[in-house]
């Protein structure tokens, strides 16, 4: 692979908006480019893992390389990125674009510009990309390619007056992306004999290679048995095996400036790889590390425990190999009372919490709890300390507080005109502050300020829902604020249950505590005492329900008779079902913490 010049090499990635079909141009450009031959060819083929398929997203992003004959009669190498388009997973896209030079931005010819287009946008021009945009899906009734071209320019200030028109579903006009991608983004710079100097753009567990590092060689050549070097870890390995992604895993001698490829060491420990770092080598190392990338910071944190207690050390080690293959995941220990030993996990977002949960379950085959999701507050303490707060029940007593600040975001909601007033609305209930509201055509733009804590639960949910499936939603962390925010805790037969404890703002929280208790009444079985249910603020009580206690007939054998007899026996009930009542515990099922967690509050 050493003889393509540098001017030959294009790398680029594939952005857009959820659903307008990157995945399936990627497709029609490794089948155009023959990457894979038809038999080998399936639907998303980049997709590969069983969760991307079956719910229709990208959620790694995923590299190949291809070889192209252009109308100039001269080969080129074209290095694509496929990439995520929910704003969960912005972290993925941001790693994709520092590898790449130039970026197709993929825009739906009838849906037009949505809100994480302009996102994932903005990120590509942070990194100095070449944009060539496409419009995809232009054999449908539905397309208007004149006014889709319009709204780029008029939204992005992008010139689409030259944008290339494609059907990538039935592969109309590929050979023309083809063609742009060689005439009109940059090629690669890099000195192949400087010393090495290659940029981790992922990596991943592979149970027979060990860790295969996913690298863009920026300076010099890494081949096989050479010893390099991780500039930020520094630890060393000699290299074991170089190749290129085809998208089948094909070896080569060597890589060079301007490409892409993977490499394995092994690698066992995972510590050893930061994505961001830089590789270089051992004996003759470059003076100085490649700008690395800026570290993720987790928007949302839940409690994960293992169903089985026994399953904590599998927990532990399929997390370690998980943080390897998504570095925008964290997680540290945590135990609980009564759900015993496990982590609190932190994530970029509802749909990325929902994701490696699954993955949990599905790859490592866990059967796990986890607690209900909750942000990141920062705690002003009276002596003008601050901490973080991850966990509801790890806040300190309220006198010991001088003030508590939540997060903010910046959220963009692009929508129908018809449904604006249902938007604003909804916006309005969970405490945003309208900051813009714009139009392009018949769609409006609206730009609020929410908190967090607002938007954790169901906000995307309830948006879909009001507008009918056509609001498109994106958003950006937007500092913090202070806030009326109280801690309510859940109290079952009088005892806390710190799991179920949360934060929430003073004038929510008696509807959120009301709502739980109901919610429990339901789920937690009977027993022969009655169980009093409280949300409560401190010492206040706000919500309580009650489960009446079972009901078993003492006097079914009394026939006839006294009826003082009977009298003694139910006070004899009563006197035992008020000491059940005082020392009684209350054993939660599992199905209950589970029911109970989905909050729809």
């Amino acid at each position: 692979m050493t003889d393509t010049p540098l001017d030959r090499i294009r790398n680029f990635s594939i952005i857009a908006h959820i659903d307008h079909g990157k995945s399936t141009l990627a497709d029609r450009l490794i089948q155009a480019t023959g990457g894979l031959t038809a038999r080998e060819m399936t639907e998303q083929v980049l997709d590969n893992m069983e969760l991307e398929k079956e719910r229709g997203i990208t959620i790694k992003a995923q590299t190949v390389r291809l070889r192209y004959k252009a109308a100039d009669g001269l080969d080129y190498v074209l290095n694509l990125m496929d990439t995520p388009g929910h704003v969960d997973f912005a972290y993925e896209v941001s790693r994709s674009l520092a590898a790449c030079e130039g970026s197709l931005l993929v825009v739906d010819a009838s849906q037009g510009v949505e809100a994480q287009t302009l996102a994932n946008v903005y990120q590509a021009i942070d990194a100095n990309h070449e944009i060539v945009p496409v419009l995809n899906k232009i054999d449908l009734p539905a397309a208007e390619p004149d006014r889709v071209k319009q709204q780029i320019e008029d939204v992005i200030g992008l010139d689409a007056s030259d944008a290339v028109m494609v059907s990538a579903k039935s592969g109309l006009n590929i050979e023309g992306v083809l063609e742009a991608l060689v005439t009109r983004l940059p090629p690669p710079t890099g000195n192949p004999n400087a010393p090495l100097k290659a940029l981790i753009v992922d990596s991943w567990y592979d149970q027979y290679l060990g860790v295969i590092i996913l690298i863009r060689v920026k300076d010099g050549r890494i081949r096989k048995g050479q010893k390099i070097r991780m500039m930020a870890g520094g630890a060393s390995h000699p290299v074991e095996q170089v190749g290129v992604f085809t998208p089948r895993l094909v070896p080569v001698e060597d890589l060079g400036p301007g490409e892409m490829g993977y490499i394995t060491a092994a690698i066992k420990t995972v510590a050893d790889i930061a994505v961001g770092d830089t590789i270089t080598d051992d004996r003759a190392p470059a003076a100085e590390a490649l700008p690395g990338f800026k570290p993720s910071v987790p928007v949302v944190w839940c409690g994960l425990f293992p169903v089985d207690a026994d399953d904590f050390e599998k927990l532990r080690d399929s997390l370690a190999k998980l943080r390897l293959n998504d570095a925008s995941f964290h997680y540290e220990a945590e135990s609980s009372a009564a759900l015993g030993f496990g982590y609190r996990c932190g994530f970029l977002g509802l749909l990325h919490l929902e994701i490696i949960q699954e993955r949990l379950s599905r790859e490592f085959d866990l059967d796990l709890i986890a607690t209900a999701p909750s942000v990141v507050y920062r705690l002003f303490a009276n002596d003008g300390s601050m901490t973080e707060l991850h966990n509801p029940a790890d806040m300190p007593d309220p006198t010991k507080i001088d003030h508590i600040e939540e997060p903010w975001i910046k959220a963009t909601i692009m929508v129908p005109d018809d449904y604006l007033g249902s938007i604003l609305t909804l916006c309005s209930e969970r405490r945003g502050v309208q900051v813009d509201l714009t139009y392009v055509g018949n769609r409006a733009m609206a730009v609020y300020r929410l908190p967090l804590n607002e938007v954790v639960f169901d906000f995307y949910d309830r948006l879909k829902s009001v507008s009918r499936g056509y609001a498109s939603f994106d958003y950006a962390m937007d500092g913090y604020a202070e806030g009326e925010l109280v801690r309510i805790s859940i109290l079952v037969n009088q005892d806390p249950v710190d799991a179920l404890a949360f934060i929430a703002h003073r004038s929510q929280a008696e509807r959120r505590g009301r709502s739980i208790c109901e919610k429990l009444k339901d789920l937690i079985p009977k027993q022969l005492f009655k169980i009093a249910i409280q949300a409560a603020i401190g010492g206040r009580v706000i919500a309580r329900e009650t489960i009446g206690a079972l009901s078993k007939d003492v006097t079914a054998k009394c026939y006839g008779g006294d009826i003082s007899r009977k009298r003694k026996l139910l006070e004899k009930q009563k006197e035992g079902k008020k000491r059940m009542r005082q020392f009684g515990k209350v054993e939660i099922p599992q199905t209950a913490f589970l029911a109970a967690l989905k909050m729809d509050a």
